[in-house]
């Protein structure tokens, strides 16, 4: 191998010389925070290559039971990558529909959380299931139901205007989901008071017949 000459110039050696007052430790510094001001802006900077979707969300905190009003909601983009399953994605779809849940200002809005045919096969995992609203025998009951609670629906032959009690009670269908309890602000009477819950569809037209002339009442799994 060739020894290098002394003499030929190496690639470092032909870079000019860096002027005093950018080596200074003053000046160091400088050039250090520019260094972090780029590399903060590099990592806010949204990658151009990330898909964004226009979703609905809430501008105010609401709740179950509400009617949702077009001031109460607004079209907001978003990354696609961190919006939830099934976003709306029109306000049509939401304004004066029936919220089934809380919902937190700012929270997308998903098909789930309002009630329709979509909640109710989310809540059976039956594509034809239905909303079926439920008028107890014992109003009390109503009070300590929840949203999310999972109930087998109960009749009895008992005349429900008179406050007979049931006799020979039957299921007429389990493993119904409640999706929403009526406040005890909006009926004019306890007895007004409305449970809604999820069923096929089979049993949720059972349910709803004897809702006509049968005390029912539910029991909570």
């Amino acid at each position: 191998m060739t020894p290098r000459s002394p003499l030929s110039p190496r690639l470092l050696d032909r870079l000019p010389a860096l002027s005093p007052r950018l080596t200074s430790p003053a000046s160091r510094r400088v050039i250090a925070g520019l260094l972090v001001v780029l590399a903060l802006v590099a990592a806010v900077r949204p990658d151009p290559d990330r898909r964004t979707i226009t979703v609905v969300t809430a501008t105010d905190d609401l709740t179950p039971g509400v009617v949702v009003t077009a001031d109460q909601v607004q079209m907001t983009a978003v990354e696609d990558d961190t919006a939830p399953t099934a976003p709306l994605t029109a306000l049509a779809d939401a304004v004066d529909r029936t919220v089934a849940g809380p919902v937190r200002a700012g929270e997308i809005l998903t098909d789930v959380r309002l009630l329709g045919p979509e909640l109710a096969a989310a809540g059976t995992t039956d594509d034809d299931a239905r909303i079926v609203p439920v008028r107890l025998a014992d109003p009390s009951v109503a009070d300590v139901l929840r949203i999310g609670d999972v109930v087998d629906v109960v009749r009895g032959a008992g005349d429900v205007s008179s406050g007979e009690l049931p006799s020979t009670p039957d299921v007429l269908a389990d493993h119904a989901l409640v999706v929403l309890v009526s406040e005890a602000g909006t009926a004019t009477s306890r007895r007004e008071r409305v449970v809604l819950i999820a069923l096929p569809a089979a049993a949720a037209t059972r349910v709803a017949a004897a809702s006509l002339t049968d005390a029912l009442t539910v029991v909570v799994r």
